[in-house]
């Protein structure tokens, strides 16, 4: 502030020493809008006509660099420069805005201090923030409906966002974006899509700002399954229930019982040598056994016996094998 309220009577000076000379020159072409990033270099042009004397640069309004013929440039802010050119009898007087801020923003003239109207321009010093896709999961089911969230965040002014599937721009019906404004005049922007995808497909968020010289761009790619992969723990179980059956532990049939291991099946030969017997009724004094059961020989030298009986040879499979009780009838 003190080096401008120094130079502004130097301004009044060099003012009062040239309306006298009744100088006619006047301003050929005057600066151009202009929009940048913030941190970059901005470069305004003022042409003036042969026999110039004196060239002001104002920033919003504030002297910032003054040119006089002869004489050279006087500086007040150390990042603004300047450089000259000479076009047949033109003069062009550049001004050069180093590492612009945001608050440079405003209205640049150029002033030859004639009755000529002042030739103005404006500088727009824009900020390139941030652009991400949240946290999402990149496997998804064929058919199955999702939302894809893209946040810009950081932004001056705010930026048009867009979204593009496979290089294709997405019709705006399918995606909804939501602004807000921080305290410190910058922006953020969340964007929403909803999709179906119906093969793997590579979704790209872009933001765009017009001091970018492309969009600003995020992308991912989905992974579509007709469905989803087992968890882990199905895996797990999958696995446990193979290896048990390749190593024959596991049975998939049903069992037909608890084997008897005192359990032993008589053979031809023993049955043969079993004496042949009778199984008595629970009271001896009225049996009964069907002519299938008994056969019996009349011989006078011999008492009626037994000659053979037929044994069952069923018996249940729970119980284990006991002595046979063997009992001699004789029939009178």
């Amino acid at each position: 502030m003190d080096s401008l309220q120094k130079f502004i009577p130097v301004i009044f000076i060099l003012f009062a020493s040239l309306t006298g000379f009744g100088f006619g020159y006047s301003v050929v072409n005057g600066p151009a809008n202009a929009t940048v990033l913030a941190g970059s270099v901005a470069r305004f042009n003022c042409t003036v006509s042969k026999g110039w004397r004196i060239i002001i640069w104002l920033l919003k309004g504030n002297p910032v660099l003054t040119t006089q013929n002869p004489g050279g440039a006087i500086v007040t802010i150390s990042r603004i420069t300047q450089q000259n050119y000479t076009s047949g009898d033109d003069f062009i007087s550049e001004l050069i805005i180093h590492n612009v801020q945001q608050n440079d923003s405003g209205k640049i003239e150029c002033s030859i201090q004639t009755s000529d109207p002042v030739s103005y321009a404006f500088l727009s010093v824009q900020v390139n923030g941030s652009l991400f896709i949240k946290d999402h999961n990149l496997t998804v089911r064929k058919n199955e409906t999702i939302e894809m969230v893209c946040e810009a965040s950081g932004w001056a002014p705010a930026p048009n966002m867009t979204w593009m599937v496979n290089n294709s721009f997405v019709d705006k019906s399918r995606y909804v974006t939501n602004h807000s404004q921080g305290s410190n005049d910058l922006h953020d922007e969340v964007s929403t899509l909803t999709w179906t995808p119906m093969a793997n497909e590579t979704l790209t968020c872009l933001a765009y700002i017009e001091a970018l010289p492309k969009p600003q761009n995020a992308t991912v790619t989905l992974i579509v399954h007709d469905s989803l992969e087992e968890s882990t723990y199905q895996k797990e179980l999958r696995k446990v229930s193979t290896k048990k059956t390749n190593d024959g532990s596991v049975k998939t049939g049903k069992s037909s019982g608890i084997e008897n291991s005192g359990y032993s099946p008589e053979d031809s030969a023993y049955t043969k040598q079993m004496p042949k017997i009778v199984s008595l009724p629970p009271m001896a004094s009225s049996f009964y056994r069907s002519e299938q059961d008994l056969e019996v020989s009349s011989t006078s030298e011999v008492p009626y016996k037994v000659q053979h009986s037929k044994v069952s040879s069923q018996r249940p499979a729970d119980y284990p094998v006991n002595p046979r009780k063997i009992r001699n009838v004789t029939l009178v």
